[in-house]
């Protein structure tokens, strides 16, 4: 004779156990516990994830930060996609290698004389890896040189985007428009994305493409659309003589609306703005040449500072920005190592410092942000990496607050921050948990239905059917979780 556990009787159950009654409902099938079941084994652990019923392989692990001590672990040497969770041994890496009062910088340079307002040689904007700058940032540098005398450029405006390696997307295996899988280089403007808008008029739709921000919004050329009498494809991309050429179906447009778009020449955008700006300032520049080899070398006309390491990362762990990820991450390993040759390259070198930094084995990324799914790590590695860092590091401090409660509401005194990872059939959460009068805890959580995800097609990875009631099941999984470590583990 056997009973069926559905995942509602589990849930019931075991939260009536954790709170020390007895099971009791007529109607509700269950599986009979051993005597007083041991709550802090594996074994509860992995009935509570098989309670689920999630489809796919889900592993779990847990470290008691003060001692060092592995406290569960169930699948914890399985290998899987950590999603956007590596961003947070990437922050632990940029601080390490960085450190977090570093500050990016973005330099004009003048190479030549300038006389009477009037550089005779050539201007260059030389990118500094700053993942962050915006076009209010280059309307401030070209106001600053305004202010340092240049009036007329008679040599090249020249754009230096050689301080990172050059990446056409993050992941070529999203679709061509989405704006979170944009070009990398060492020179970024507005997270290398293009503001698009339409609204239809009686006699068509007007679009425009911009760089904008609150307080600017230039036109850009380096990126065009145009909307197509067709129902599908949405999108369509191509790059032609230097130039991002999109085009939309008209019957997906309705009414009016905007979305971001990736930018695939990071270098000519920023020019193409800066030209905008400057303009604006009485001074003419020629289209820019985009280059990538050695820094150049110029007198500082103005220079553009970010904020600090350690707000740049606040904001990439609060708003998953893969983008800020790849750039600190690719920066970090030419600190320490020197310039990688590429992303991929730059990712392993990551992978091996947190192998041989704290001892772990199991941690293969592609990337740093998180979002190519051929990433590895596992529970027990990222867990173990975060009890060791602990708050030395700074990594703590840096990540949001998660709710363990569907509700959004946590009990009183429980204290989780972690970082969340999606992707297609892909979730995963890792962090910190304090529980009421409690030792805080490293843990690490990841799910995926990798079967499911290697079935789609190019036109379902962005809203794939089913992914999303899946993923909302591994989140719920992962606060079940979160809820019975935060109970066995109080003193």
């Amino acid at each position: 004779m056997s009973s069926i556990l559905t995942r509602r009787a589990f849930l019931s159950g075991a939260g009536l156990l954790l709170a020390g009654g007895p099971v009791a409902a007529s109607n509700v099938p269950f599986v009979r516990p051993r005597l007083r079941p041991d709550l802090s084994s594996p074994e509860a652990a992995a009935m509570l994830v098989r309670g689920f019923g999630l489809r796919g392989q889900t592993a779990c692990a847990v470290v008691d930060v003060d001692t060092g001590r592995p406290l569960e672990n169930v699948n914890g040497d399985l290998a899987l996609p950590p999603a956007s969770v590596a961003k947070a041994l990437t922050a632990l890496y940029a601080l390490e290698a960085l450190g977090p009062a570093h500050r990016f910088a973005t330099q004009l340079l003048a190479r030549g004389e300038i006389t009477n307002g009037v550089l005779e040689g050539d201007l260059i904007l030389a990118g500094g890896g700053d993942p962050v700058m915006d076009t209010d940032d280059l309307a401030q540098l070209a106001a600053d040189l305004k202010d340092s005398g240049l009036r007329e450029l008679r040599g090249r405006f020249i754009v230096w985007d050689g301080a990172l390696p050059f990446v056409s997307t993050i992941d070529s295996g999203q679709p061509p428009h989405v704006g979170y899988a944009p070009s990398v280089s060492g020179i970024a403007l507005n997270f290398n994305r293009v503001h698009f808008e339409w609204v239809r008029g009686a006699s068509g739709y007007t679009v425009t493409m911009d760089a904008r921000t609150q307080l600017y919004r230039p036109d850009v050329s380096v990126a065009t659309m145009q909307v197509a009498p067709r129902n599908t494809p949405i999108y369509s991309y191509a790059r032609d003589r230097g130039v991002d050429r999109w085009s939309v179906a008209q019957g997906a447009l309705g009414q009016g609306g905007a979305r971001w778009l990736p930018v695939r020449a990071p270098g000519a955008y920023a020019g193409d703005v800066f030209r905008t700006l400057a303009r604006s300032h009485g001074i003419v520049l020629p289209v820019a040449e985009v280059t990538r080899g050695a820094r150049p070398v110029g007198t500082v006309l103005a220079q553009h500072d970010s904020a600090p390491l350690a707000e740049i990362l606040r904001g990439m762990l609060r708003f998953s920005t893969n983008l800020t990820a790849e750039m600190v991450g690719m920066a970090a390993t030419t600190a320490l190592t020197g310039r990688p040759g590429s992303l991929g390259a730059s990712a392993q070198a990551m992978s091996a410092w947190a192998r041989s930094r704290y001892g772990v084995q199991a941690v293969d990324l592609v990337d740093h942000s998180g979002l190519g799914a051929q990433s590895r790590i596992t529970a027990d590695a990222l867990s173990r990496i975060l009890a060791s860092a602990g708050r030395a590091k700074g990594l703590e401090p840096l990540l949001r607050g998660f709710s363990v409660n569907e509700q959004g509401k946590a009990p009183a005194g429980f204290e989780v921050a972690a970082k969340t990872g999606t992707l297609n059939f892909v979730s995963g959460l890792g962090g910190f948990v304090t529980p009421p009068d409690g030792p805080t805890l490293a843990f690490a959580v990841f799910s995926a239905d990798l079967d499911s995800r290697a079935g789609l097609g190019p036109d379902q990875r962005e809203r794939p059917p089913g992914a999303r009631s899946w993923n909302s099941r591994a989140r719920s999984l992962q606060r079940a979780l979160l809820r019975r470590w935060g109970q066995v583990y109080t003193s």
